[in-house]
């Protein structure tokens, strides 16, 4: 079993840029495939990025790709979203989720481990 905890949200204007981690820890932390997800205020979750356990693959959602990067430190057990340009759209509530495998998934019934989310806001 995995656990993820998420850090690094905070309050940034619009156009700026903030870095998220999610520390994983547990027996497949290192080699799970990982997401980030969000969840906008009376909105459904989406997917924001993903990423395979090798690192080697990688997917964004069209509304982040060129701004968002998604990467991962396998000796820390860390995934992180780099996330430049932000937009007032882009705040959310942002989820890590960890798979049972190795490879990328775009869809949240593909993770059976979700961290507590870190809170997003983008003044503009």
């Amino acid at each position: 079993q995995v656990q993820l905890v998420e850090s690094g949200g905070g309050l940034v204007q619009a156009g700026g840029s903030l870095r998220l981690s999610c520390a994983a820890s547990g027996r497949t932390a290192s080699s799970a495939g990982m997401g980030w997800f969000r969840q906008a205020p009376g909105k459904e979750r989406e997917f924001v990025a993903t990423i395979s356990g090798s690192g080697g693959s990688t997917y964004y959602a069209d509304s982040v790709k060129g701004r968002f990067t998604i990467s991962r430190d396998n000796v820390k057990s860390t995934v992180y979203l780099q996330m430049n340009s932000l937009k007032a759209e882009d705040t959310a509530v942002y989820y890590c989720a960890a798979r049972g495998v190795r490879t990328i998934s775009a869809e949240m019934r593909g993770y059976d481990t979700w961290g507590q989310g870190t809170q997003v806001t983008v003044s503009s």
